[in-house]
């Protein structure tokens, strides 16, 4: 059986956990990976109720050993077909005012991380000469913002590591995406973290998850005579 890795994974109606019951339905064994197990074993057994196989791996993206476990476990199961970078946290913060650890934290996780992951899953694709690896990107990842400028750097830091990397794994069969989230997502993070935010714009001011996650798999599919490197999904209302 093939697998598919998802690292950054969280609440149950949440990016990182809805990406990984989509590729579990797609027939994929998913290596459900992140920092809290009890988080994690909560997806593996929603997937395995609707009867796909999962597993859940605890994992610290920006440590190699980790990363680099997380990806032989997947080996050990079957071949990578699809690894997905979803970790990174929201960092604001005014520049002036910041400490420097906060800043290169936020660069550990955006960037530092998504190199690791990226590396380990090359390493382990080509020599298949096949495989997707995907990351997940933010309006940061396009525009820098007053007040976010930990945050900013990393994820545009990320997505240009990303588009080196599909340029350099392109020709070896490896399709390296990115998908730009401009906008909230409708889920339970934001919900409970900005219910207020959330009440003010309402459903139709956040971007639904199945549609993101529809966005990760449209790349997937893709054959390699047509192969999208950026997506970008907002909704109707966004300001952009």
């Amino acid at each position: 059986m093939n697998t598919a890795i998802i690292i950054g994974v969280g609440p149950e109606n949440g990016l990182g956990a809805v990406l990984c019951k989509r590729f579990a339905s797609l027939g994929l064994h998913v290596f459900v990976a992140g920092r809290t197990q009890s988080k994690l074993d909560a997806i593996v057994s929603i997937i395995e109720a609707n009867g796909g196989k999962a597993t859940a791996h605890v994992t610290d993206c920006t440590d190699e050993s980790q990363t680099q476990n997380l990806f032989d476990a997947a080996c050990e199961t079957g071949i990578v077909d699809v690894a997905i970078y979803n970790a990174g946290n929201n960092t604001p913060g005014r520049i002036i005012e910041m400490e420097s650890d906060y800043f290169i934290d936020a660069w550990k996780i955006c960037c530092f991380g998504g190199f690791l992951f990226g590396r380990e899953a090359l390493r382990r694709m080509q020599p298949n000469k096949k495989g997707t690896v995907l990351f997940t990107g933010a309006s940061a990842s396009m525009r820098g913002r007053a007040e976010y400028g930990a945050f900013n750097s990393s994820k545009a830091a990320l997505r240009i590591l990303a588009q080196a990397m599909a340029k350099e794994a392109g020709p070896e069969g490896i399709h390296v995406g990115h998908v730009v989230v401009d906008g909230l997502i409708n889920g339970d993070r934001v919900k409970e973290r900005f219910p207020d935010f959330v009440k003010t714009l309402g459903e139709e001011g956040m971007i639904n998850i199945e549609s993101i996650v529809d966005a990760y798999e449209f790349l997937y599919k893709q054959p390699k005579t047509g192969w999208t490197f950026e997506v970008d999904l907002r909704t109707a209302l966004e300001n952009w």
